[in-house]
């Protein structure tokens, strides 16, 4: 893929987590932003229960999207911290 890509991710927490996700958002955002490829990182919540999130993610192209996956907070966050706190997860990549 070249040209900006959108990254459209669907997480549903599991009971109970979504304070604790949230917060390990709120954490991630502003480092994901301070990379060089990101042009925007939105956090959506669902009103309506059961809470669901959406990020919404645009990376210049392709290598940002893997420098963002390889990053430290990405693995720390995203991978250490959040992942066992989803009972679902779903990620698309987007772009035009």
């Amino acid at each position: 893929m070249s040209g900006p890509i959108t990254v459209v991710a669907r997480w549903q927490p599991k009971e109970g987590a979504l304070g604790e996700v949230l917060a390990i958002l709120a954490e991630l955002r502003p480092k994901s932003l301070a990379e060089p490829g990101c042009i925007s990182y939105e956090v959506y919540r669902n009103v309506a229960p059961p809470h669901g999130l959406l990020l919404i993610e645009r990376y210049s192209d392709q290598a940002a999207i893997e420098a963002h996956r390889q990053s430290e907070h990405y693995q720390s966050l995203v991978m250490g911290r959040a992942l066992p706190l989803l009972a679902e997860r779903n990620v698309e990549l987007l772009t035009g």
